[in-house]
């Protein structure tokens, strides 16, 4: 019995320090707000002097740089200290291009645009050379190709070269229909029953 109470009397008193915790946190939350609003209007020279701080763009690669990452320092001023600290550093400075992360990987290069293809489901890109190969002028005529190439059937450039269809398929194939998607139907005891 003297178990039980024992284990209440800590519960009751871990719920005690967890308010007292949380009370805490709140109140320099909001000492931390009022001292980031009151630093907010003031100009970057006065907010390093009222922090005791030194100027961000003289950090050299060796300073200590912790005042400022404190939370009651502007964001501006921490990024301005942590770019002089990392253009000090000739390791980080001094990019090689070889690492795998320098790329822009946020798109393919067309600037979000959709990527345009020739490409046609079911088709393929066959109506699409047809189509560049009727409006280019024939330039395989057998003068113009040497004895040799017309007789294993090639031409001087590959991209003279017409893709043919077989002899069998038509040379405007028309996709079959494509049948509607099927639909379940469930039926309940209660519906037969009606």
């Amino acid at each position: 019995m003297s178990d039980f109470w024992s284990r209440r009397r800590q519960a009751v008193e871990a719920e005690d320090r967890a308010v007292r915790e949380a009370e805490t946190k709140a109140a320099d939350a909001e000492v931390l707000r009022a001292e980031q609003a009151e630093l907010a209007d003031l100009p970057d020279a006065e907010v390093l002097a009222r922090l005791d701080l030194p100027d961000p763009d003289g950090v050299v690669s060796g300073d200590d740089i912790s005042a400022f990452l404190r939370r009651v320092v502007p964001g501006h001023i921490r990024n301005r200290a942590l770019r002089a600290l990392w253009r000090s550093n000739p390791v980080l400075a001094n990019l090689d291009g070889l690492n795998d992360y320098d790329g822009d990987f946020t798109g393919d290069g067309l600037g979000g645009a959709p990527l345009q293809t020739s490409y046609e489901v079911g088709r393929g890109l066959a109506a699409h050379v047809r189509k560049l190969a009727a409006a280019q002028p024939d330039r395989n005529d057998q003068e113009n190709v040497p004895q040799d190439q017309t007789e294993i059937g090639l031409a001087e450039d590959p991209s003279d070269v017409e893709l043919r269809a077989p002899e069998d398929e038509a040379q405007d194939h028309v996709p079959a229909p494509v049948e509607p998607p099927r639909r379940m139907r469930f039926t309940f005891e209660e519906d037969r029953e009606t």
